[in-house]
């Protein structure tokens, strides 16, 4: 990678760790596509280990704010998906594959947007996470079904529970690309080399999160949402 892709990764890197801290959620929908047009080799590896010191930070930060019993519904049903999602890189096309979650994503966030205010059920939980782990593992993107299960929930509790619920994934789908040979160790090299720029951007996010409120908080996640599905279905 050239010292031009270098900086603008790092650039990228900066400002999507400051809107995840800030937010709760976006790091992979900003990184994603970035990584992916730099050099495909970086995606899904770099953006999942760059998201769990980002993640780790910010489930510590709000640890008051933990929705115990969303977390591990979610978690669960993530855990038993991922390897659906190592199933998804090996059978369907990259592409093919961005165009059904993202028109997937894209439908969901509308009839939010005309859907009453609920409180999330056990199977809420259930659907997102078996979501998550599909297009987590195989794309690097996985926050549009949590931003929706949560987008009438305080913002401290979404950016807590998305926070700890992306960590214990994160970890599982490194561990099972490693497992299964589509990772190598060399791919961590840029993750490590670009944490000051994580740092920078998660540190500058704590000067900002507590401002976000419930209304700013679903509005955030349903753009989040509309954008993410939108660049996924477009492709890299």
């Amino acid at each position: 990678m050239t010292t031009q892709s270098l900086v603008v990764l790092a650039v990228t890197v900066a400002v999507a760790a400051f809107v995840q801290g800030a937010g709760g959620l976006g790091f992979a929908l900003i990184v994603a596509p970035v990584a992916g047009l730099l050099d495909p080799a970086l995606v899904p590896v770099f953006v999942l280990a760059s998201m769990i010191p980002l993640n780790a930070y910010v489930a510590w930060r709000e640890r008051a704010s933990l929705d115990l019993r969303g977390a591990g519904w979610i978690t669960g049903a993530r855990l038993a998906a991922t390897p659906g999602g190592l199933l998804l890189l090996w059978a369907i096309p990259s592409g093919r594959l961005g165009l059904f979650v993202g028109a997937a994503t894209v439908l969901a966030a509308l009839v939010s947007l005309a859907a009453p205010a609920f409180t999330p059920s056990r199977g809420a939980y259930v659907g997102a996470g078996l979501v998550t782990g599909l297009t987590e593992t195989a794309t690097g993107v996985g926050g549009p079904p949590l931003a929706l299960v949560y987008q009438h929930r305080p913002a401290a509790e979404l950016r807590a529970t998305v926070a700890v619920c992306f960590l214990v994934g994160e970890a599982a789908s490194l561990g099972l690309l490693f497992a299964t040979g589509r990772a190598a160790p060399a791919q961590l090299g840029q993750a490590v080399l670009l944490l000051p720029a994580l740092a920078a951007g998660a540190w500058l996010s704590r000067l900002v999160h507590h401002r976000f409120d419930a209304r700013r908080t679903r509005l955030f996640v349903l753009v989040f949402a509309l954008v993410s599905g939108a660049v996924l279905m477009l492709g890299p």
